[in-house]
């Protein structure tokens, strides 16, 4: 069982943070705590997704303005002896790759804009003797982005990579003897300082806050060699803000409408002493609110398979997922419809 709560886990991981809130990278996943022993992980993660939509009802066509990305992430962890443990994370929480093509006619034809962010999280996790386990952490996270609108007036936006520390608290119950575990997790706010430079020359600083989350994990043994698997992460999306001194009122360059709550929900299965697989789907409700043109997305649906094969002490996940993007209506009146997105991801974990 073990074996398969992991490949369900690295599901997850390697795939799940796929376009969930529009920028988010990575799930926040506390789930290295509870793996068995000196443990260390790697995974990587290629998101394609396809963006497409249209103004004057149909006449004018953006084509297909979101690029592909990577993500990879990076995680170890140790026992202290007999009831603490430690884990190490690096991953990427957020990003954003936005390339409208130029030579179609769309308002926003050339405008690009990219935000990039990476984090180091040490988590810190105490036993009790009733199953019943808290943790906690620091997490230091730095963040960039750049932007060029020149439907804004040659609108151009370069900030500086500022790092700031925020924390992690949680508390988890968990039976072996069914495999199931429940693991409630907050993540707090980051607010950031960005020293900027606007259209190219005038400088200034704004905050932007990384917002906090909550999330839940649960899994437990429902047959011989099943398990059943999910999480609900809620985001504090409305207080996620760009808004650069220069740039021109009413609208922040960036913001949201409503919060967020991501569910995702599988069944995984060990086949034989090598083999284990899982499905997943995954749900995040639209808002019906009008979005900016950076983000021109509305909830998602999506599904999800994974198969680990086992060897000695190396475990190795592969996992692919199919996302369908949320229709959208953007503040100039554009539609984006009928958008989807392909995630695929592996991750390599040794226990040592």
């Amino acid at each position: 069982m073990k074996r398969l709560m992991w490949a369900t886990t690295a599901l997850v991981a390697v795939t799940t943070g796929a376009h969930a809130g529009g920028v988010e990278r990575s799930s926040q996943s506390v789930a290295i705590l509870f793996e068995q022993g000196r443990y260390a992980e790697l995974s990587f993660g290629h998101f394609s997704p396809t963006v497409e939509g249209s103004l004057g009802g149909g006449a004018l066509q953006s084509g297909d303005m979101a690029g592909s990305y990577n993500s990879w992430s990076l995680g170890y962890k140790m026992d202290i002896g007999d009831r603490m443990a430690f884990a190490l994370v690096l991953d990427q929480p957020i990003g954003a790759n936005v390339n409208y093509p130029t030579g179609t006619g769309y308002p926003l034809g050339g405008s690009t804009a990219e935000l990039t962010s990476s984090a180091i999280t040490a988590l810190l996790r105490y036993k009790f003797e009733n199953n019943v386990s808290v943790y906690g952490g620091l997490r230091y996270e730095t963040v960039h982005g750049e932007a060029s609108l020149p439907f804004v007036g040659g609108y151009t936006l370069n900030t500086n990579q500022d790092s700031e520390l925020g924390y992690v608290v949680g508390v988890a119950w968990e039976k072996p003897e069914i495999a199931a575990r429940i693991a409630l997790t907050y993540n707090s706010a980051i607010t950031h300082t960005m020293d900027s430079v606007e259209f190219g020359a005038l400088r200034g600083s704004f905050e932007t806050e990384i917002p906090q989350s909550v999330n839940l994990e649960f899994q437990t043994g429902i047959a011989k060699d099943t398990l059943l698997f999910g999480s609900i992460r809620w985001v504090d999306w409305t207080a996620f803000i760009i808004d650069p001194p220069v740039y021109p009122a009413p609208d922040p360059l960036v913001d949201y409408a409503s919060d967020r709550v991501t569910y995702n929900l599988g069944i995984g299965r060990r086949f034989n002493e090598n083999w284990a697989g899982a499905v997943t789907i995954g749900y995040e409700k639209a808002d019906g609110e009008i979005t900016g043109n950076l983000g021109p997305s509305d909830g998602m649906k999506s599904i999800g398979l994974a198969a680990t094969y086992t060897m000695d002490n190396m475990k190795i996940t592969g996992g692919i997922r199919y996302v369908d993007i949320g229709d959208a209506t953007t503040s100039i009146g554009a539609n984006f419809t009928g958008n989807s997105g392909v995630g695929v991801g592996i991750k390599i974990g040794y226990t040592f």
